[in-house]
């Protein structure tokens, strides 16, 4: 990465290592033994990057999003193979979906109170939805909750039970399930200096593994007895792909932090893509000596936050957030003692998380060594915000 080209850019501002990225596309493409990925947009956020991994290589197939008004916004971009992530209650959009999208978009449910309020809404509209059912893949270990809160439906008859109710409406469609194991794809087990916790999560994602792919088996059995036949069955992310793409009940992965490939994704013991994204903010001032105040940089990643979840300063190799001020929402104050910098020079981060950090700027600056510099438009920056 050329520094110069950098610090002429208006600061704070995002860039992109093209080489980077485009060898994260081919590297986690390497890991779907055939079958289909999913773009997870939330980890993106610019629909012209989404555009360039959907080009880069024939599994990739579709993209998941996180809302309904995100959703019809990337139709009118001409995707047209789009499962919403999430449940949505939201009245307007998903009118606008029954009414014209049910073909492109699938919307999510996890309860029987879904499945009622979409039947009402279709009705109400003259229209109907494509529906897809996230089922709960997490662990109970010992007593202990592994992964996140997301879905209520646990045992193959609670699935059945939403399914039926969706085919003897004639305003859903019933296309597949989704089941994300959060507790292999999203938590880190190679975190530096926690040697203990390390070991335990790798022998708890290792019981996860075999508990998750035990119970797709059995919904999946349940289905067919039944004489239902998913269109689909999405599970897997950025962490657990290399895992999930050998469930033979799976027929798709999502992914989507892996392609920027953020921080937390250093943390993990099994996977490995290259950094690709950064953002770079200027020193302004410099408060004693080796202490060094950068304008902005606070761009603290969602979640439980601990250190984790804060930017990582990269560039100029040795720079360190200062333990009691941290990243900071104005300004980033940093200790430097391997030689002297200039007001105005550049300090490169990376972000602890994928598109987050997106949301903060308009434009994402791409380099290349084969390419010349150019620019493309963040969501942020075609005025767009869904959450």
């Amino acid at each position: 990465m050329d520094m110069k080209k950098i610090e002429f850019l208006s600061m704070p501002a995002l860039f992109l290592d093209l080489d980077a990225f485009d060898r994260n596309c081919q590297a986690i493409a390497l890991h779907a033994k055939g079958k289909k990925i999913r773009v997870a947009t939330k980890s993106i956020r610019s629909i012209e990057v989404i555009k360039r991994i959907l080009a880069s290589n024939e599994c990739y197939q579709g993209i998941m999003t996180y809302t309904a008004g995100e959703s019809l916004t990337l139709v009118k971009q001409g995707f047209n193979d789009i499962l919403l992530g999430y449940p949505s209650m939201d009245e307007k959009f998903l009118s606008i979906i029954a009414r014209d999208h049910a073909k492109e978009i699938t919307v999510m449910v996890d309860s029987l109170a879904h499945v009622d309020y979409l039947i009402k809404l279709a009705k109400s509209v003259y229209g109907q939805f494509s529906v897809c059912i996230d089922i709960d893949m997490s662990t109970n270990i010992f007593g202990f909750h592994f992964g996140v809160r997301r879905s209520s439906l646990r045992s193959p008859s609670e699935v059945l039970a939403i399914v039926e109710a969706i085919n003897a409406s004639e305003v859903l469609h019933w296309k597949g399930i989704m089941g994300y194991e959060a507790q292999i794809a999203g938590v880190g087990d190679n975190v530096p200096h926690s040697y203990g916790k390390n070991t335990i999560i790798r022998l708890m994602k290792q019981k996860a593994k075999r508990e998750v792919k035990r119970k797709r088996a059995e919904i999946a059995i349940a289905l067919q007895q039944r004489g239902y036949t998913p269109a689909l069955v999405n599970g897997g992310g950025t962490g657990s792909i290399h895992y999930t793409a050998t469930d033979e009940q799976v027929s798709e992965m999502t992914v989507g932090s892996g392609f920027y490939s953020p921080l937390l994704f250093d943390y993990y013991q099994e996977i490995k893509y290259e950094p690709a994204l950064f953002f770079a903010v200027p020193i302004v001032r410099q408060a004693k000596k080796n202490i060094y105040t950068c304008l902005g940089g606070g761009y603290i990643a969602s979640g439980v936050t601990d250190r984790t979840k804060m930017p990582l300063p990269v560039y100029p190799y040795g720079m360190k957030l200062l333990p009691m001020e941290g990243a900071g929402e104005v300004q980033t104050p940093l200790s430097y003692s391997k030689g002297r910098l200039s007001i105005g020079s550049a300090v490169v981060f990376r972000a602890a998380k994928a598109g987050e950090v997106c949301e903060r700027f308009t434009e994402i600056h791409c380099y290349s060594e084969n390419q010349s510099t150019f620019t493309l438009k963040t969501y942020r920056g075609e005025g767009m915000c869904f959450l």
